[in-house]
């Protein structure tokens, strides 16, 4: 097989390996999230590490809503593009739930 042939793809590969990656996404903020409620419960967290803590709380539902709004969109036979309103909101929520991840951490 050469270079510019066209090969037979599975459809279904990219678009699995994708749902998985917002799977592992998801986990992930949500045990970002546990431990941050956790430090909250606690009382063990700054003022800082609390603002960071209820910033996550706040932002996980809604990295859910998107991740599974996506999630269901692959599973179509040609899922659609990522808008860029949804990716630019994935994107601030991932950045803003990893500050929260840091401030928790480090405010111990």
């Amino acid at each position: 097989m050469t270079y510019g042939e066209d090969s037979a793809k599975d459809p279904g590969l990219q678009p699995e390996r994708t749902r998985l990656a917002w799977r592992r996404t998801t986990l992930t903020c949500t045990v970002v999230t546990i431990l941050a409620f956790r430090s909250m419960l606690r009382g063990d967290a700054t003022p800082a590490g609390l603002t960071a803590a209820a910033l996550g709380v706040l932002l996980w539902p809604a990295f859910l809503a998107v991740a599974h709004r996506r999630a269901l969109a692959l599973r179509t036979p040609r899922p659609p593009r990522l808008p860029t309103t949804m990716a630019a909101a994935m994107a601030v929520c991932t950045v803003s739930l990893a500050v929260c991840a840091i401030a928790v951490t480090v405010t111990r």
